[in-house]
Parts: C-alpha cells; structure tokens; sequence
C-alpha cells in the first residue's frame, strides 16, 4: 500500500510527470525484466522498476544476498547494457523535453 498518496490534481500531474511520463520499455537482454527508463542526457538515465521486474533479476537477487542487502543506488549490469543498446538502436530518446 501506498505510503502517500496524492490528492491534489497538481501533485498527481507532477507524480506522473516523474515517474511514468516518456518513459520507454526496455526489456532486459539477459532475464527479460521489462522497466521504464528516461534519458534527460547522456549520462542521466531515470530507470523504473516494477515488483515484477525486481522479482525476475537474477542479478538483484544474488545482491540481495549480500550481508547489508542490495544497494538501493546499485543498478544491475546486464540491464545496464541492455538499456545502452537500445539507446544506440534510437529506442530510447535523449533529452529533456519542455525544461523537463
């Protein structure tokens, strides 16, 4: 369950603008987790995870096992690469749009 959830038609549109607005799917080479991923620039990648998708990382699950768990800040690799192919195939645009 959600911990805040908005109600304000303006925090809706700014919840949506950061976390679902231009994202594109990208499918994982190695495990087929799909997420939502944004490139405002070369080198800033907003990535999305779903339950789903953290649930079929086999990466996400061996770091899990570390004695202090998975790093929040730590993306998985191979999804990393997967998400770089893509962008070189021009499936994934780079650059902000309208300041955002």
């Amino acid at each position: 369950m959600a911990y805040i959830v908005p109600t304000n038609a303006d925090t809706i549109e700014d919840q949506f603008l950061y976390t679902e607005a231009r994202l594109n799917q990208v499918e994982c080479l190695d495990c087929l987790a799909t997420v939502g991923v944004k490139k405002n620039s070369e080198h800033h990648t907003s990535i999305q995870w779903s339950g789903q998708a953290v649930s079929r990382c086999p990466e996400f699950a061996r770091m899990s096992t570390a004695p202090d768990g998975r790093q929040v800040h730590v993306s998985c690799p191979r999804l990393v690469a997967s998400i770089e192919a893509a962008t070189r195939e021009g499936k994934i645009p780079i650059g902000a749009e309208d300041g955002y």
